[in-house]
């Protein structure tokens, strides 16, 4: 694997992350509720639950590229419709977040757990990773070192996007309640998300 490549798993990864989601919805509303004690549990339990899925979906590929060349070309192409697709519906989102203040007192353990379960028993965590990692893998190389450098990386980035919105939450609370600073933040991640897919389907095709 190339530098050019991790760097460009990395990028699009940020950007994916940083889009708020079922899961960062459910950190911010845990922030909002209790406050700071929420940010390591939530954070730790969003990279477990990734981890979770991000490993059924390497599965899954795994035996994709073992069966067919056309049919992984066919996942990638997909797979960057899919991007284009969210970042399409995240530009017509307008100003939405819906967090609601978690008020009752939950343990650390709960929810890391309630994280976990979010996190990973999203159907749509799996079919992002399946759609997501193809643009990445070189099918010539070596599959699970890929896998583990692209999970590794994936999930510090998952634990600190997770810890960093549970601390932006309980510091800026105003922040996550301004229509316009939800609308400019949408409309960014929109179009990046756009971009990173039209980025990832043509990164291999040259």
């Amino acid at each position: 694997m190339g530098l050019d490549v991790w760097l460009a798993f990395t990028a699009a990864s940020i950007v994916l992350l940083v889009i708020p989601g079922p899961t960062i919805l459910l950190v911010v509303s845990y922030a909002l509720g209790q406050g700071w004690r929420t940010a390591m549990p939530m954070a730790a339990g969003v990279a477990l639950g990734d981890f979770t899925a991000m490993t059924l979906s390497m599965l899954g590929i795994g035996a994709l590229l073992a069966a067919s060349a056309t049919i992984f070309t066919i996942v990638k192409w997909l797979g960057a419709a899919y991007l284009i697709w969210l970042g399409i519906k995240l530009l017509r989102s307008g100003a939405s977040m819906q967090a609601e203040a978690r008020d009752a007192d939950v343990s650390p353990v709960k929810m890391l757990a309630h994280a976990w379960l979010v996190t990973s028993l999203n159907p749509k965590s799996i079919t992002f990773f399946v759609a997501f990692l193809p643009q990445f893998l070189d099918r010539h190389g070596d599959f699970w070192t890929q896998m583990l450098i692209f999970e590794a990386t994936f999930l510090v980035l998952s634990f600190s996007n997770a810890f960093l919105y549970a601390f932006a939450a309980h510091r800026a609370r105003t922040l996550f309640k301004s229509p316009r600073i939800l609308r400019a933040f949408n409309r960014t991640g929109g179009t990046l998300l756009i971009g990173a897919g039209v980025a990832t389907a043509t990164m291999r095709s040259s």
